[in-house]
């Protein structure tokens, strides 16, 4: 597929095909549950679902290629024309390869395309969007003791990196989608500083996707709040990011997610539809 049509902010339904994830680990691991989700989230109002065969919470191991394409390639396939594109979220090349071959029209790499020295070959060869996101460190030791100097002009200077990077291998520009990373080695005040500076990530020239739905900073600003307490916390975030002009949301819960966003666009942009 070409690159994304962005009129209005776009929402990606997570669908994890894991045991271990840290929202819904394990609901959705057997493929005729993750086929009946991802039909409900596109029912709800998702434009995209995002299906992931490896957690990458913090402390989460790695997952063998095999497993990986074991728990993603079946619920690929059977969403094949479904009626919107579906992403593969990947760190590793040959679960890339084989998730396009099967169906998958979007590359979402938590590793921007270092996690595998053959990542950015895979890419190029395709004509998929691009997500790159931002992480310091792996899964497994990231929120260990992350430091910056300037979390947002780090992040920000290492996405054009990437960006470079990803041109320089001929991938087309107008293919790329920049994420900062929230909770990815970044430490409560990291990721508040990088969500109150989401703008300055537009000079990029991509879109920008933001993933903070039910995140753990998110419990520790609402009195330790449960992963699946925490959506008042994920809609103010959504928001506060859709007024900074972010043009993707990864969310897990999609209804309320579409439900808050018609409510700004109406506010904001004028663009009520009624509903009765």
């Amino acid at each position: 597929m070409g690159p994304l049509e962005f009129g209005r902010p776009l929402v990606m339904g997570v669908l994890n095909v894991t045991p271990d994830s840290f929202a819904d680990g394990g609901r959705y691991l057997e493929p005729d549950a993750a086929i009946a989700h991802a039909r409900r989230l596109i029912e709800r109002g998702a434009d995209i679902i995002d299906v992931g065969g490896e957690s990458t919470r913090p402390g989460a191991e790695p997952v063998p290629v095999e497993e990986e394409l074991r728990r993603v390639l079946p619920v690929i396939s059977a969403l094949l024309g479904i009626g919107v594109p579906v992403s593969i979220d990947t760190r590793h090349a040959p679960v890339m390869r084989a998730a396009l071959a099967a169906g998958a029209s979007i590359i979402n790499d938590v590793s921007a395309l270092t996690g595998d020295p053959e990542s950015l070959a895979v890419a190029a060869a395709s004509d998929a969007p691009v997500i790159l996101m931002h992480a310091q460190g792996d899964p497994r030791t990231m929120q260990d003791s992350p430091v910056y100097t300037d979390v947002v002009d780090e992040v920000h200077e290492y996405l054009k990196r990437r960006i470079q990077a990803c041109t320089d291998a001929g991938i087309d520009a107008g293919r790329l989608i920049v994420d900062p990373g929230i909770g990815f080695g970044k430490t409560l005040d990291h990721n508040l500083a990088l969500l109150r500076n989401l703008h300055r990530f537009h000079d990029l020239g991509c879109p920008v996707l933001l993933g903070v739905s039910r995140k753990s900073f998110l419990g520790r600003l609402s009195g330790g709040a449960p992963a699946h307490g925490r959506l008042p916390g994920s809609l103010a975030a959504a928001l506060a990011a859709i007024h900074q002009g972010v043009h993707i949301l990864r969310v897990h819960d999609v209804a309320e997610t579409r439900q808050a966003l018609d409510v700004w666009q109406a506010i904001f942009q004028g663009t009520a539809t009624e509903n009765s």
